[in-house]
Parts: structure tokens; sequence; C-alpha cells
């Protein structure tokens, strides 16, 4: 059975991204394609395998060096992960000059957390134009995060952690910060 996916439905997450590619990969039958650690298709993105099988694979780390390297490649789907920042905060924290480098359970939940995770990623939407979005927010005393929703679709997740005096804030001002 030949899928009937357009030509133009198939290059228009690349026009949203502003990504190029060769004429073969943008053939009609094609109806997704890897870009940049992603699988880009009329359905949405999502994490590509191969990297989410590097992070499966992935040693627990015994130093900063290690922690660093692993937080970079995650944070680079943080997008696709509902409150990242949250749950790589034992981590980052180890990141922190004048810490000292101990891996503790903590640190290890967290690791194994983000695996998870990453592993589960879900599809994003496509965002649409001239589609309304909601926003959903929420905050806590150590970070804050939020989710852009389309048609009742995920877009993104985004989070980070509350800097010191950002802890002083009330809750009410801190969901709106992020």
């Amino acid at each position: 059975m030949k899928d009937t996916t357009s030509q133009s439905e198939v290059r228009a997450p690349a026009r949203t991204y502003a990504i190029r590619a060769r004429e073969e990969v943008t053939a009609p039958d094609v109806i997704a394609e890897g870009f940049l650690g992603h699988i880009v298709s009329v359905d949405g993105i999502r994490v590509d395998p191969n990297n989410v099988s590097a992070m499966i694979n992935w040693k627990t780390p015994k130093n900063v060096t290690e922690v660093r390297s692993f937080l970079g490649l995650a944070s680079y789907y943080r997008r696709f992960v509902k409150d990242f920042s949250m749950i790589a905060s034992s981590m980052t924290q180890l990141l922190q000059k004048y810490v000292e480098f101990v891996w503790s359970e903590e640190c290890q939940r967290s690791f194994d957390q983000l695996k998870k995770r990453l592993t589960e990623a879900p599809v994003l939407t496509q965002p649409e134009s001239g589609v309304p979005y909601v926003v959903y927010s929420d905050a806590s005393l150590n970070g804050l995060g939020c989710v852009l929703i389309q048609s009742g679709k995920v877009v993104a997740y985004a989070s980070r952690q509350l800097k010191p005096d950002e802890r002083n804030y009330p809750t009410h001002d801190l969901e709106l910060a992020l």
C-alpha cells in the first residue's frame, strides 16, 4: 500500500525549522527523515532512535567532565522532557565551582530517570500558523516548568531551575517568570 502523503506535507516541518535537504531525501515517497538528531515527519518531531541508544548505553559518570557530556547530550532534547531541569538538578549541582564531586543516590536516580524519559520522549507536533496556543505553567521552590500546546497536542516543554534570588519570589510571580 502506497502512502498518500504529499511532498509539501513532508517539507512543511523542514521549512518551519529552516532545514534544507538533498533532493533525493525530499522525494514524495519519503514520509520521515532524520535531521540534526531528530526524526521529522508529517506527524511531528521525535528523538532520533540512534541517539537514544547512545543515551541508554551511557555509563554512570565518574567525574564532572562525564556529567557535563551526558547533560550536554540530554539537554539537546530537553524540549521533549517534561520538567527536565528539575530532574537534572542534582547532576547540575555537581557542575558548580567549589563543589566536590560526589555521585549520590539522588544523582543516580536523576541519571536513570533522564535516560528513561528520553527513551519514552513523545512526538512533538509541528506548530501551525494561525492556530491558537495554550501555555500551562507551574512553579515550585526549585524550578519553573511549562508546556506549549496547540490543538490539544504538545509542541514543546520548557523548564529551568530558579536562580538564588528568585527563590524568594511568591509562587504566582514565579509562574509568570518562565
